[in-house]
């Protein structure tokens, strides 16, 4: 596996990652903080895994590019449509 080239969404990825970073480090304070209700906790969970899977989703459009443009550079429109497909499946999944 390549690693990540595109420099936008790089960046993108690792200020998304500071950010869930700093969700865990409220979860972290929210349960040490035992005032805070199961529900809350289980509310920013819920946040923290939406914002990891948004994470993998970013990272496997970079792989998924990177591969089949190496295959053949004129397939493009292909490779997009075979992405957005991809996220609705993974967005589906995550819901169940």
């Amino acid at each position: 596996m390549k690693p990540l080239e595109n420099t936008s969404n790089k960046n993108d990825i690792l200020i998304r990652l500071r950010r869930i970073e700093g969700q865990v480090k409220g979860l972290q304070r929210m349960i040490n903080n035992s005032d805070k209700c199961c529900s809350d906790i289980l509310i920013q969970i819920a946040a923290i895994r939406a914002a990891i899977n948004k994470v993998g989703i970013l990272i496997f459009e970079e792989h998924s590019k990177g591969c089949l443009k190496s295959l053949n550079s004129e397939n493009n429109k292909v490779i997009d449509e075979l992405i957005k497909d991809l996220n609705r499946f993974l967005k589906y999944q995550m819901t169940e």
